[in-house]
């Protein structure tokens, strides 16, 4: 019972010391925590009035710099306000001016106008005297002097327009054969006559006249098929040992041209020979097209050009314009191109290669429709040609 009652005391005094020890250190907590709390408020209050101050110093300074500029601009508007009035001042003053002028003038018109009527009533006088006078000196009435002053008028007349009609005639005759000469020149450069001839037609001699019936063959067999393999036309008129070939295609005009040659060489003209023959032209004519293409672009120092370019530039051997032949002109324009372009401190390389292409689409206006500038630009940029080159061809 003893250790019992011992142990229920002990038990009583540990429980309560750890009551009393929790309740002290819960109080302490507590106190800790209070202090916490004041030190954060006291903080924060301290942050709060920094904070408020530096919001009054901003909204000070932004009052401040918000005066400046109304103050700024109310100077402007002040100083834009006082030209203003000087400007309406001066333009007030010029009005009274121009006023105070208009009103002399006024008057000395007004004076004058006086004066002139004054002058134009002793004018009509004096023509009245004048008139009496002259009547009794001349002893003609006033009708009589008017048909003799007419008359004599007209003859006066008569003579000075003669004169100036001779005048302007001469002058006209004189522009009338300037403009001729200017018409004539614009019409021989874009189109003559005999030029047209000479680069649509081809003349191949004959050995006899025998010659024309077997070109013609037995019921036209020989010359339908030559025309219809060739596409062009054969023309046999009276024309002494001589046939005519017509065609604006002028590599198929070369093409007939050998063809017919070689068949009156041979001398067996039919309609299977024809053909042979007409093959081997072809591939010489293509030959010599690809050959002259080569040495163009080789003289001109030009390697990288589209075969198709090259084959076009050949063609341009067998193309005349204005009477000269068109791949000597382009050769001469693409030198020319790149002399100027070394004058001018300029790549000789663009201009020549230009200059060289400028007439291609002349090999190819006689197979598409339009001028052969833009035939030649679409060509130059369907096979890959510069924009700069393009747009110089075209």
């Amino acid at each position: 019972m003893i250790y019992v009652i011992v142990g229920v005391v002990a038990f009583v005094i540990v429980v309560a010391g750890g009551f009393l020890i929790r309740k002290y250190l819960a109080e302490a907590k507590i106190s800790a925590a209070e202090t916490n709390a004041k030190k954060i408020l006291l903080e924060a209050q301290k942050e709060a009035d920094n904070l408020k101050r530096e919001a009054q110093v901003e909204a000070k300074d932004k009052v401040h710099s918000m005066r400046s500029e109304a103050e700024r601009e109310l100077k402007s508007r002040r100083s834009d306000l006082q030209r203003l009035e000087r400007r309406l001042m001066q333009r007030e003053e010029s009005t009274e001016a121009k006023e105070s002028e208009a009103e002399k003038r006024e008057k000395r018109i007004a004076s004058w106008e006086e004066h002139l009527k004054s002058q134009e009533s002793k004018l009509m006088k004096a023509a009245t005297e004048q008139k009496k006078l002259l009547e009794k000196i001349a002893r003609m009435t006033a009708q009589e002097a008017k048909d003799y002053l007419f008359e004599s008028m007209r003859e006066e007349v008569k003579r000075e327009s003669a004169v100036f009609i001779k005048e302007e005639e001469a002058r006209s005759r004189e522009e009338a054969d300037k403009n001729a000469r200017k018409i004539i020149s614009l019409a021989i450069q874009r189109c003559a006559s005999e030029h047209v001839a000479e680069t649509t037609v081809s003349v191949v001699p004959l050995p006899n006249d025998e010659m024309k019936g077997r070109i013609i063959g037995r019921e036209g067999r020989n010359i339908r098929t030559f025309e219809n393999l060739t596409g062009i036309n054969l023309i046999i008129d009276d024309t002494h040992e001589a046939v005519i070939l017509s065609s604006f295609d002028p590599v198929r005009r070369e093409i007939a041209r050998l063809t017919l040659e070689k068949l009156i060489s041979d001398g067996r003209i039919q309609p299977a020979r024809i053909e042979e023959m007409y093959e081997k032209s072809k591939a010489e004519v293509e030959n010599e097209i690809r050959e002259a293409g080569e040495n163009a672009s080789f003289e001109a120092g030009i390697h990288n050009l589209n075969k198709e370019l090259v084959r076009a530039l050949g063609r341009l051997k067998f193309r005349t314009s204005y009477g000269q032949n068109v791949l000597i002109h382009s050769l001469e324009v693409a030198h020319l191109s790149a002399m100027m372009a070394s004058e001018l401190g300029l790549d000789p390389k663009l201009p020549k290669r230009a200059g060289l292409l400028h007439d291609i689409g002349k090999a190819i206006d006689h197979e598409v429709e339009g001028s052969h500038a833009l035939i030649g630009a679409e060509l130059a940029k369907r096979l890959g040609e510069s924009n700069p080159v393009v747009n110089a061809v075209e």
